[in-house]
């Protein structure tokens, strides 16, 4: 996880209930004006979002960004394909990675790092149904084993 996130604006929280997240990338994001005002409203969403590498760059596919309010007719379209900032040998890795069947770059976090919005792509390889059903026994084990202590402590 990258040092310095200031405010988190948008997660997606099924990724890691979808993927094994195997290595995570802090992109830049290239916006338009009212974006990075609807942006910081938190009006951002990247539950269905997906990354994909095209002719040599990253770009993110199915983020909603709402309209500005106040942007009239400058406003933006709200599920364009936008430009992940990354260096090229970053992105050459990533070439070789997402070839091997299985493999998909999910973003996982938007949030502003000194005033820029960054999104935090992770290298996630798709988990079948067992293995969901295994992560969702450890989930709810962790929670009892909470609840036991909690109940402890209010015993004392």
């Amino acid at each position: 996880m990258p040092k310095g996130i200031g405010k988190v604006l948008a997660q997606n929280k099924k990724a890691n209930h979808e993927y094994f997240i195997e290595e995570t990338y802090e992109t830049g994001i290239v916006l338009q004006g009212t974006e990075i005002k609807s942006i910081r409203n938190g009006r951002a969403n990247l539950k269905d979002a997906f990354a994909r590498v095209e002719k040599g760059e990253v770009m993110l596919h199915n983020m909603h960004i709402s309209p500005y309010e106040q942007g009239n007719r400058y406003n933006h379209e709200p599920l364009r394909t936008r430009k992940l900032l990354m260096h090229r040998r970053e992105i050459n890795k990533l070439i070789g990675l997402t070839k091997e069947e299985g493999y998909a770059l999910v973003p996982l976090k938007m949030y502003l790092k000194n005033g820029y919005a960054k999104v935090l792509i992770g290298l996630g390889k798709g988990k079948k149904k067992y293995d969901k059903r295994e992560d969702l026994k450890k989930k709810e084990a962790n929670r009892e084993i909470e609840r036991a202590f909690r109940a402890r402590q209010k015993d004392y």
